[in-house]
């Protein structure tokens, strides 16, 4: 077995007391063969040693060793080795150039506010004109910046510890002077003061580091991203977001990319074929956009993140401080871009950010990342205008496809994978096989053709008039342009594709993919969408002799409408899996013809890593793994934080992990929940200091962690209070149905399920529809009838801790 080493050179020189002139010699072999499986190379051959045999031996990879002589034993009785090695030299790392920025501090803020009221006073251009109107207000506040807050060039500094301070520093300069004057005198009680004054500095740096953390996972608690980024800066480990901008040349070489990435795309598909008949013929028609009010306009800034784009005239943060004096304007361009139905061309111009699609890829592959979309604040605000209002038309006119989960409220992966895994459960329950196939598109929002976009918002949505106008002009004329550090690519239209990054971009997709329903029900196909993943599923008929004919036709229906509306669908990401009831004649049904290509053991739908057996055995392997490797990244900054903050940062990157679609685990094997178990007591005992070997319900009782088993049902409970308030997802809320007894009794209004027929022979009692009736009438009617979710989270957790720890709880 070869073993490739990480580093690109290494260089290895001494004695190693192995006669390797020796072959016979067991301890000489096994060196051999370490040395063949590291690829390492060997350059010594003739004896280093007074008695013949060689022991000093020169080893490198990725070097080569040249002129080599060993010399007869003069100083000792080992020869000395003489070489020539060519080291690579590293390049001499360039000062990074001066970046500018603008200092806005409070008093600055006030000074453009002041000055912004008094030039808005003679501030007059033509309102109905939105593009020229917009252009001129941008003109304005870019002048007025460049007088309250003018671009400083500031030159790059060596990083220094953020948590560094006067204190800190204070402390240091007495420890110095301290240790000088030890040095000095050499006296028993400068040694003494030096000690102290160590000890001083090295509590006031712990002090301040933990200060540092604790304001950080104060404010972040919530925002998992930075809580990675500042515990990465801290373990001096680098995640790689992108290629590094030290050339210009990169910015051009992502721009051609993306760009003859889509243009290849687009040029191997035909396009443009009829549609199926959609499923309402005269949709409710939404002609115009509504305009919003001041207050309307003030509270979506209030709520809107501080993000925007390097091209934004203003700094988000300075929008949202100086919105009282800004609001009017901005609320003029917002306003008239909806009752004209035009976008100003600003808004319209996206900076590309090259992304990593997945951690770990490799940096130098300019493949490994996709286009994603930064765009100006005042973008994002006119575009949640308009998508709450298409959002709002699609729910009351209920055009939404049921089975697209994809960014909608209260859809997410777990409710997806649910609903498809309930319905693989019951057909296995009845003995039939079920077959899952996993779509994969390839660059999807980027190849969206806008023409068929506009005909579906028309046709399919209802989209009329102005509003269609409106739409119309978001989508033509889109610029964009790479930037890599300060450089900037040449600017390129957009003519295909949906902004990634943008508020409208996932919801317009949707509307673009709502088609395909039509053709899987017209094969009678179950299936799931979220945003660009596709599940389709269906049972293998025993009638019919397990045939997968009806699939393969929905199949290849499904690869045409794609071709046809500039959807490229990656052939060797697209994944097949076939659940059998019998775990033991898993290879009884394996013919299945043109799919067989796409069949795999083990496949990956949302995140979460689905088996034959629906074991979950390789996703919870690969659960621990990360969980533990989490756990010994966490154990090198525990001493840097309090027990309160080290709970949270254990939630985020730890529990979090075991949380992920954990309502999948109800019904597992205990066996199987106890390795996950393992992960969460090794938790608490990293939390508390617990030994290995104490008791650990005591403990997870005391920090009121619910056990793996209980957190899943907890999960299903959730669903199920949603399914009563009416927040749940619709394809899970028609698997559930209320207790209605057949005449009045007690029961009737204490929110109780009806429970299916057992049918259940082998896995169909993990189905969602079967256990969540279960789970649910076996709460007290105080739980179940709660007044809110909060009230309903904190009554349903304190009964499962009981349930889990009755001596401790």
């Amino acid at each position: 077995m070869s073993v490739t080493l990480i580093a690109a050179v290494v260089l290895f020189f001494g004695d190693f007391n192995i006669h390797i002139c020796c072959p016979d010699n067991v301890l000489a072999k096994g060196f051999f063969n370490l040395l063949e499986s590291f690829n390492l190379t060997q350059w010594v051959s003739s004896p280093t040693h007074a008695r013949g045999h060689t022991l000093d031996l020169v080893i490198s990879y990725g070097l080569p060793i040249m002129n080599l002589v060993t010399l007869p034993p003069v100083l000792s009785d080992h020869s000395p080795i003489l070489c020539d090695v060519t080291l690579p030299c590293p390049v001499p790392v360039c000062e990074a150039p001066a970046t500018r920025f603008r200092a806005l501090d409070a008093e600055t803020i006030s000074k453009f506010v002041d000055c912004m009221s008094v030039r808005l006073e003679t501030f007059n251009p033509d309102p109905s004109n939105v593009d020229h109107y917009s252009q001129h207000f941008d003109v304005l506040c870019n002048q007025v910046l460049d007088v309250v807050a003018p671009l400083k060039l500031c030159k790059s500094r060596p990083r220094r510890e953020p948590w560094l301070s006067d204190v800190t520093r204070a402390c240091r300069r007495a420890c110095r002077s301290s240790e000088r004057k030890w040095k000095k005198d050499g006296l028993q009680v400068s040694r003494e003061l030096f000690r102290a004054s160590l000890v001083a500095y090295q509590d006031a740096v712990r002090a301040a580091r933990m200060a540092y953390f604790a304001d950080i996972i104060e404010t972040n608690s919530n925002n998992p991203k930075i809580l990675f980024k500042t515990l990465n800066s801290v373990l001096v480990y680098q995640e790689p977001s992108s290629m590094s901008p030290t050339a210009a040349g990169n910015s051009e070489a992502f721009h051609k990319f993306f760009v003859d990435k889509v243009s290849g795309i687009r040029a191997v598909i035909s396009g443009n074929s009829v549609d199926p008949v959609p499923v309402h013929p005269s949709p409710p028609t939404l002609s115009s956009l509504n305009t919003v009010s001041y207050s309307e306009l003030s509270k979506l800034v209030a709520r809107q993140k501080p993000s925007g784009s390097p091209l934004d005239v203003l700094p988000p943060r300075l929008w949202k401080a100086a919105f009282p004096c800004l609001g009017p304007s901005l609320g003029q361009i917002i306003n008239g871009s909806l009752s004209t139905g035009v976008v100003p061309a600003a808004l319209k111009a996206a900076v590309i950010r090259p992304t990593l699609k997945k951690p770990g890829a490799d940096v130098s592959v300019i493949e490994n990342y996709r286009p994603i979309s930064t765009l100006p604040f005042t973008s994002k605000l006119l575009e949640k205008v308009v998508y709450q209002q298409l959002v709002s038309h699609l729910a009351d006119s209920d055009l939404f496809e049921v089975f697209q989960s994809g960014f909608r409220s209260g859809h997410s992966t777990e409710s997806a994978l649910l609903r498809v895994l309930n319905d693989i459960y019951l057909s296995l329950d009845q003995g039939t096989s079920v077959l899952l196939l996993l779509l994969d598109l390839t660059a999807a929002f980027d190849t969206v053709d806008h023409a068929i976009l506009l005909d579906r918002l028309e046709r399919w949505v209802g989209i009329k008039g102005s509003a269609l106008d409106w739409f119309r002009s978001y989508l033509q004329n889109r610029t964009f342009c790479v930037k890599l550090g300060d450089v900037f690519s040449s600017w390129e239209g957009l003519r295909w594709g949906v902004p990634q990054g943008s508020i409208l971009g996932p919801l317009l997709f949707a509307i673009y993919l709502l088609p395909l329903g039509s053709i899987f029900r017209k094969h009678g196909l179950s299936f799931h969408l979220y945003a660009d993943d596709c599940q389709i599923y269906s049972p293998l008929c025993q009638e019919k002799g397990h045939s997968i004919q009806s699939f393969v036709s929905c199949v290849n229906e499904v690869k045409s409408w794609l071709m046809s509306n500039y959807l490229h669908l990656n052939e060797g990401k697209t994944e097949l899996i076939v659940f059998h009831p019998n775990s033991r004649n898993v290879d009884r049904y394996a013919d299945l013809g043109p799919l067989s290509p796409y069949s795999k053991p083990v496949v990956t739908s949302l995140g979460v890593k689905l088996d034959v057996g629906l074991k979950f055995d390789a996703h919870i392997n690969s659960v621990i793994r990360s969980s533990f490797f989490h756990l010994r990244r966490l154990a090198k900054i525990k001493h840097m934080l309090s027990r309160a903050h080290l709970e949270r940062v254990l939630h985020a990157f730890v529990i979090s992990r075991l949380d992920y679609c954990n309502s999948l685990y109800a019904g597992l094997c205990q066996s199987t929940l106890r390795r996950l178990q393992v992960v969460q007591n090794s938790a608490a005992r990293f939390l508390t200091g617990t030994r290995k070997r104490d008791h650990i319900s005591p403990v997870l009782a005391s920090l009121h962690w619910l056990p793996i088993s209980y957190r899943s049902q907890f999960k299903i409970l959730v669903f199920v209070y949603h399914f009563f308030q009416g927040g749940a997802p619709p394809y899970l809320a028609t698997l559930l149905n209320r207790h209605s007894p057949s005449r009045a009794l007690r029961s009737s209004d204490q929110g109780l399920l009806a429970v299916p027929r057992s049918r259940c022979r082998t896995r169909g009692d993990r189905a969602f529809s079967v256990l969540a009736p279960l789970l649910w009438n076996q709460l007290p009617p105080s739980v179940r009838l709660s007044p809110s979710l909060p009230v309903f989270k904190n009554h349903l957790k304190t009964h499962l801790l009981r349930l889990a720890f009755p001596e401790h709880v």
